[in-house]
């Protein structure tokens, strides 16, 4: 993510400030928002132990939103870059971790961010421990990566040995602390049901709670351990035998959720106001102002076997609140800057040229990265 993309503080307060909408725009429900993070925040509360809530801000990349987690007494987050690490930092927020491994050619700035703040670093090779014992001047912390079956990046959870050499090589050096092991279950996203999501997130905490019984028994009696995806943890009513929880979607939501059955219509908390700017009743579509440079690529296969591309809901009256889905309506095909929706004669006939629809978005973290800064309701 380019820090570009980031908007500043003075920004985002003005624009939340001037709603009137002309092109595609991010719309957040405030009140929406707050209760998916009252619900998981709830949730991991109640759970047996002292777990940590360290919600990746990714999703919403907003000041205003990491001070409703504020409000609530959260004090880490998680971020996806060093960018987004120095832009929080920048509100006050000392206790971050970048969850994505350390990018040697940024140790600059992150040696900047570990001198003002908590930083935890993510590393999976002894490659980068070495390059951060030689090259940081301020100390920061360190997870290891761990794969427990997304196979993106991290430590198979199976090689253990390879875990424990890290781990020594973390415990050498002067600048480091060793925190614990971290992953994320994120192949929880292309499952068929909330049993299978659930067993993902069973076999997550089994196999890192066994690698870390094998830490212990190797003079390592402190590893805590880092899980955090949506999905598992939207459809998990409590948490054991872990450290620390770290998803972030949950704060909007999205279609892709609502198809997994993590969250329903009505918690998807934001949508990408988007003007109409043609209508063909001979093939029922519609045309708006919102392509994939607003959107973002991504789609799901809907109950009839199409790519859909978000899904649309009406204004409510004269205001940009939302209620139900429009039935049998969504972006059916998308371009640089048009999005077709799909819908029926009778959606039609309500719509006019110039009026605004609202598109729930498949992968809200993508769209609110491409229409940063949001407008609040």
């Amino acid at each position: 993510m380019n820090a570009e993309k980031l908007p500043n503080i003075q920004d985002e307060i003005a624009y939340k400030m001037n709603p009137v909408i002309t092109k595609p725009t991010l719309i957040v429900d405030k009140s929406k928002a707050i209760k998916n993070i009252e619900k998981i925040w709830k949730k991991i509360r109640r759970s047996p132990g002292s777990i940590r809530f360290r919600p990746h801000f990714k999703t919403h990349q907003s000041i205003e939103v990491g001070r409703w987690f504020k409000e609530l007494g959260i004090t880490c987050i998680t971020v996806s870059s060093v960018d987004m690490a120095a832009f929080f930092a920048a509100d006050g927020w000392n206790d971050i971790t970048i969850a994505f491994l350390v990018n040697p050619l940024q140790i600059q700035l992150i040696d900047e961010l570990a001198s003002t703040t908590h930083l935890g670093l993510l590393v999976d090779s002894i490659e980068t421990v070495l390059f951060l014992q030689n090259h940081l001047t301020h100390p920061a912390n360190v997870w290891i990566k761990i794969d427990t079956a997304y196979h993106r990046t991290g430590i198979e959870y199976q090689h253990s040995d390879q875990v424990l050499a890290i781990a020594q090589k973390i415990q050498n050096s002067s600048k480091l602390t060793l925190k614990g092991i971290l992953t994320h279950s994120g192949h929880s996203y292309n499952t068929h049901s909330t049993d299978e999501i659930k067993q993902i997130y069973h076999h997550t905490v089994s196999s890192m709670n066994s690698l870390r019984n094998f830490l212990a028994a190797n003079h390592f009696p402190h590893i805590d351990i880092s899980i955090g995806d949506t999905p598992t943890c939207s459809i998990m009513e409590s948490f054991t035998d872990i450290d620390e929880i770290r998803c972030g979607n949950f704060v909007y939501y999205d279609a892709m959720q609502l198809n997994l059955g993590s969250c329903n219509s009505n918690e998807i908390a934001t949508a990408a106001a988007c003007p109409i700017i043609g209508k063909y009743p001979q093939r029922n579509q519609i045309a708006i102002y919102g392509g994939a440079v607003h959107l973002s690529k991504d789609f799901i296969i809907n109950k009839n076997g199409q790519k859909s591309f978000g899904l649309a809901a009406l204004p409510i009256n004269s205001t940009l609140h939302w209620d139900q889905l429009l039935e049998n309506t969504f972006v059916s095909s998308i371009s640089q800057e048009h999005g077709i929706i799909s819908t029926t004669p009778g959606i039609l006939r309500k719509v006019q040229i110039g009026d605004i629809l609202l598109i729930l978005p498949i992968h809200s973290c993508l769209t609110a990265n491409l229409l940063t800064p949001p407008t609040f309701l």
